[in-house]
């Protein structure tokens, strides 16, 4: 599983990235609140171990510019869950400028800079 939950802004990702990374959030959501082991080793799960209010409002960023470009959202998280936590996300697998670099790798429509 390439799980990944990016730290950059949404309203910069192709459809394809914004969409893959809410279905990663939800799985993301799901192995943390449900205590599933299948990945919860994978470098991304770690890195949101104790962040889940974190997590929860990256949710509703995502979900806020999918709603702009017209998409419907019927997936809520469960935010009653959310006893503690921190609310700010400051471990990265990838730093924001590397994730920018790696989009840049992508044959897709994200908005990143492409130097020749």
């Amino acid at each position: 599983m390439a799980m990944r939950i990016w730290d950059l802004e949404p309203s910069i990702f192709c459809r394809q990235h914004l969409l893959g990374e809410h279905r990663e959030l939800h799985a993301l959501w799901t192995i943390l609140t449900e205590n599933r082991s299948g990945y919860m080793y994978h470098p991304e799960t770690k890195r949101w171990v104790g962040k889940l209010p974190a997590l929860f409002n990256r949710h509703e960023i995502l979900v806020q510019e999918m709603k702009k470009r017209g998409y419907n959202h019927h997936s809520p998280l469960n935010n009653e869950i959310l006893i503690s936590g921190s609310v700010i996300q400051d471990i990265f697998v990838n730093t924001p400028q590397e994730q920018i670099e790696i989009l840049k790798t992508k044959k897709c429509e994200c908005k990143v800079q492409v130097r020749s």
